[in-house]
């Protein structure tokens, strides 16, 4: 509404220059004008009419940047972007700088694109914002400008990003049980090494790990897993995981990074 209010009063006073300045130019009687705040002093009101359109022009811009919050338009669907670029807009909001993100969205069917994602970043978060990362995201088929940030703790939206992952071939189709309908218990790394295969800008370990299930007896396996290049460093000897097996096969297993809650 403010902002609307601001559009309004910056015509007004553009059409109040417009005229001043056509007066000026084609005017008979320079004495003689149509406009208010005019009078004898020729200058003084164009003087402040122009820094009040100057004024208005510059927070109204800021005011419109702040606003446009884009959404995603038509059927939207979760996937998986990678930051391309990263670029500050000028805006700055409470010390907090405004950025524009250009992420190549993978969806699960379609061709790869890139959208913008415009969001306030603190600072201290900047860092987790380097190109390469990947991001969960809502998009649209239908408009393919804009993409949202998708919430991990959204049930459909862990779900949306599994079956993703499983199309890409990121799950070992062997694991795909353990994974999707096993028991989640600790664990822990007990050898790790890369298998040498990339795929979708990740890389495969093969990992023996070591079964903690609580109040039970611990047991090693093996297995493998797809993880991107800046979590390597949360899969060494000793790092503590969470795995995924079904009682009638203990030693397949699929493992992940967090503790999922909903599990």
């Amino acid at each position: 509404m403010l902002r609307i209010v601001f559009t309004i009063i910056w015509l007004a006073l553009s059409a109040w220059l417009v005229i001043w300045v056509g007066e000026g130019l084609f005017g008979v009687d320079q004495r003689q004008s149509i406009l208010p705040f005019s009078g004898e002093d020729t200058l003084g009101g164009p003087i402040l009419i122009g820094v009040a359109w100057g004024l208005l022009l510059t927070f109204g811009g800021l005011l419109s940047g702040l606003g446009r919050h884009k959404t995603v338009r038509g059927e939207s669907h979760i996937g998986v972007g990678r930051i391309v670029e990263v670029s500050r807009t000028g805006l700055t909001v409470n010390d907090v700088p405004q950025y524009d993100l250009f992420i190549r969205v993978t969806p699960r069917t379609e061709q790869d694109f890139i959208a913008q994602l415009r969001m306030l970043v603190e600072p201290t978060d900047l860092s987790a914002l380097q190109v390469g990362l990947p991001l969960p995201v809502r998009y649209s088929l239908t408009d393919q400008d804009t993409v949202e940030v998708a919430d991990l703790n959204d049930p459909v939206v862990a779900e949306a990003l599994m079956a993703w992952r499983i199309e890409r071939g990121l799950i070992d189709p062997r694991l795909v049980k353990a994974r999707t309908t096993g028991i989640q218990v600790p664990a822990s790394v007990l050898e790790v090494r890369p298998t040498g295969q990339r795929r979708e800008g990740q890389s495969e370990l093969a990992l023996r790990v070591l079964m903690a299930p609580e109040g039970a007896a611990t047991w090693e396996a093996d297995t493998t897993v797809f993880v991107y290049p800046q979590a390597i460093s949360r899969l060494q000897v000793g790092s503590p995981i969470y795995a995924f097996y079904r009682r009638e096969d203990p030693q397949t297993v699929a493992i992940t990074i967090e503790k999922e809650a909903a599990r």
